[in-house]
């Protein structure tokens, strides 16, 4: 379903929602936590953990800190640049590139984190603790770590060229590589 809506528009996706229970001399009282991901869909993101006594508020409350939070991230087409893993705790994700048409092959929690993101095609795995929260920092820090040709190629003083699915790069040398083969005969 294409997406109507404008630049500066951003968008939430709730995560998860959890329950807490503490039992005092009064009786219980009941309190609750969302964890929820905003972004623009064009390489903006941010993660928010609100809690409450309520779920709408709690939602509210992430959703601020997600919008709070956000930061750009680095993207080639609708994928990510590079295969990369991001860490936190003891979770590790890790996020490959992937060719159009692909889709988002990952669990429910690195799916939102992606998708509000504008990610469209990759493919991820995720190891060791799948807590949603553990999960979607490591995600967020796998996205926020990435880095642009033009960073690599500042940081190490040389020409980089990437050579990936969606780059306009690869486009451009297949079509030199074709062009090169029709001369030749």
């Amino acid at each position: 379903m294409p997406d109507k809506r404008q630049e500066g528009e951003l968008r939430d996706e709730v995560i998860s929602i959890s329950f807490h229970t503490k039992v005092t001399r009064g009786g219980r009282k009941l309190t609750c936590a969302a964890l929820v991901a905003v972004g623009d869909g064009h390489g903006k993101v941010g993660l928010g953990y609100g809690k409450a006594s309520g779920v709408p508020m709690a939602i509210e409350k992430g959703v601020k800190e997600g919008r709070a939070n956000l930061s750009e991230v680095c993207l080639v087409g609708d994928t990510v640049g590079h295969t990369i893993v991001g860490k936190h705790g003891s979770t590790r994700v890790l996020l490959k590139p992937a060719s159009p048409g692909t889709g988002v092959k990952a669990g429910s929690t690195v799916r939102a984190v992606l998708q509000v993101a504008g990610v469209h095609n990759v493919l991820s795995k995720a190891y060791g603790n799948t807590n949603p929260l553990n999960v979607a920092k490591a995600t967020l820090n796998a996205l926020r770590s990435m880095r642009s040709v033009e960073e690599v190629a500042q940081l190490r003083g040389v020409d980089v060229r990437l050579f990936h699915p969606q780059s306009s790069s690869l486009r451009e040398a297949t079509a030199e590589a074709g062009q090169g083969g029709e001369d030749a005969d």
